[in-house]
């Protein structure tokens, strides 16, 4: 062998350049059009092979899989996806992010790298640093950053490989076969975390002539294999939903990455035949697009089973909480974290009224204006074990809000957040409220005086007339601008409530205390409007605020 001149720190600067451009844009593309991408995949996902288009469009232009997958993560734990539909956004992002080895096949090895990522670097951060008070220009820069340091490290990995290909003897390789360069792919990208940095070295490696065409293949298959690690190493710890989603890359990912291997040489040939390909680096991008493709056609027609067979894997790793949705939200993705976060305010409104009816009712549900999940919670349990409930389910919302602050919210997302916060301690107060007289309403019921009784069932008509208000608020699709009628007739009642008890006392003497009928109707009043308030500050966040009364 003759004397090798590998720059290895070259080399190595190459893939870190690389991996850092692909982080910016993937943070550029993110804050310029993360929202639209999001809005694109809550929508367009409500089956497999809608799943499995979306994920290849978004993946092919974010650039990054691991985003995609992320936010596909966070829909399923939301609700928004179930796990078969987020099984198609993985097969496309597979397939999606395939895009970025044909962008640096077609342009990196055409002409001079390092003179085409100059003007993108030089553009990109004169626009990040001059107009870093303008976000959008600034995320403008930061992607043509990013484009430009792809290609600047792409240029470092490929003159620094092309230096040492003269002094590389391949036919002591030969002996060992494919396996030897499935192995080398696999590993390579578990290192570096990145597939697409791999496929760039293997681009790289096959244009210098250090290996031929069956040795990139196999280190492509390698390389697809590889990358189900990052996912399987983010998917420790986590719940069971993603560790089923990470289980299912790396299935999809091992099974068709093998078969495919079996038949390389005859793959390679008939592909090469078929669609006329002369360019060795060109037939490796399609052979690592058709790799991908392989793994969809295999396992699409199994969906369903292949859903049923992962909701029976990590049971034991189902996320522990009385949350119903927050617990399987990552923060890391703010907008789909705010809409858990909702969700589960509402369930914490439906369970404050299944307590305030409970203490109402003595624990029969009676009547028919409740609604579904109301009906669903509604059970006669012991109520301070249902406020304690309440109050433990705040304090699982109050460390996911602390969580999702230290995360990048927009001016609207900040304002929702704090909302639904406040829609939440004012729930809480209202539990409150009604639980701190409890014991006296239940007094209340045992008492024979007409003057008790009349007034305990006013309270109870008075709160069911009530709540039927709160529902028919709840579902308006254009929220009002001034405060409803109902708040300021609530504060009128409690004015109407003592008078008239003041005026039944001057007609009879009660040995009921008065000062424990007074507070009942203050805090029952209370916590009406508490619960008034945090309805008002959950739909003012959720609807268009317009100058309308009902």
């Amino acid at each position: 062998m003759d004397q090798i001149d590998f720059d290895f720190w070259k080399f190595f600067a190459g893939i870190g350049i690389f991996l850092w451009g692909i982080f910016h844009l993937e943070n550029a593309i993110k804050e310029i059009g993360g929202t639209s991408f999001r809005q694109l995949m809550h929508r367009f996902t409500d089956s497999p092979w809608k799943g499995i288009l979306i994920g290849t469009l978004v993946t092919a232009i974010v650039q990054s899989s691991s985003l995609v997958t992320l936010m596909t993560l966070a829909f399923l734990g939301a609700g928004v996806l179930n796990l078969k539909n987020a099984l198609g956004v993985v097969l496309g992002a597979n397939l999606g992010t395939t895009a970025t080895a044909w962008i640096v096949a077609t342009l990196g090895f055409k002409f001079s790298v390092e003179a085409f990522s100059l003007p993108f670097l030089g553009i990109g951060i004169f626009l990040f640093l001059i107009f870093s008070n303008r976000p959008y220009l600034k995320n403008l820069g930061a992607f043509a950053i990013g484009f430009g340091l792809l290609f600047l490290g792409l240029d470092f990995m490929k003159t620094s490989i092309e230096a040492i290909a003269a002094g590389i003897d391949m036919e002591k390789f030969q002996g060992y076969g494919s396996w030897l360069y499935l192995i080398i792919g696999m590993v390579l990208t578990a290192l570096i975390q990145s597939s697409s940095a791999s496929i760039v070295i293997v681009l790289s490696t096959m244009n210098a002539g250090i290996i031929g065409l069956t040795e990139g293949a196999a280190m492509v298959i390698g390389a697809n294999i590889g990358t189900t690690f990052t996912i399987g190493i983010g998917s420790l710890g986590g719940t069971a939903d993603k560790k089923r989603l990470a289980f299912a890359h790396f299935l999809f990912n091992v099974v068709s990455g093998i078969l495919v291997f079996f038949f390389l040489d005859w793959i390679l040939m008939i592909t090469m035949k078929w669609f006329s390909i002369s360019d060795a680096l060109m037939e490796l991008v399609f052979f690592n697009t058709f790799l991908n493709a392989v793994g969809i056609i295999m396992f699409y027609p199994f969906m369903n089973q292949l859903d049923g067979f992962l909701k029976k894997l990590f049971v034991k790793d189902e996320p522990q909480g009385i949350s119903k949705y927050i617990k399987n939200v990552s923060p890391k993705v703010p907008s789909v974290a705010l809409e858990a976060l909702e969700k589960e305010i509402l369930l914490a409104y439906e369970s404050t009224v299944n307590f305030i009816v409970n203490v109402l009712e003595n624990g029969e549900l009676k009547g028919n204006t409740m609604s579904i999940w109301r009906k669903i919670l509604y059970q006669p349990v012991d109520l301070l074990e249902e406020y304690g409930m309440i109050k433990k389910l705040e304090d699982e919302i109050t460390k996911y809000h602390i969580l999702l602050q230290e995360e990048f919210l927009s001016e609207k997302e900040a304002q929702k957040l704090t909302s639904l916060m406040l829609a939440m301690r004012t729930l809480v107060f209202a539990a409150k409220d009604i639980k701190d007289v409890m014991h006296n309403i239940r007094d209340m019921e045992d008492e024979e005086d007409r003057v008790v009784v009349d007034l305990h069932g006013k309270i109870k008509t008075y709160v069911v007339s009530f709540l039927e208000k709160m529902d028919a608020y709840i579902k308006l699709e254009v929220v009002p601008k001034d405060e409803p009628m109902w708040i300021f007739e609530n504060s009128k009642q409690y004015k109407n409530w003592i008078s008239e008890l003041y005026a039944d006392l001057k007609l009879q003497e009660l040995e009921f205390p008065v000062s424990t009928l007074n507070n009942v109707i203050k805090q029952v009043i209370s916590g009406l409007d508490n619960l008034g308030s945090s309805v008002i500050h959950w739909k003012h966040q959720k609807k268009e605020v317009i100058d309308v009364m009902p």
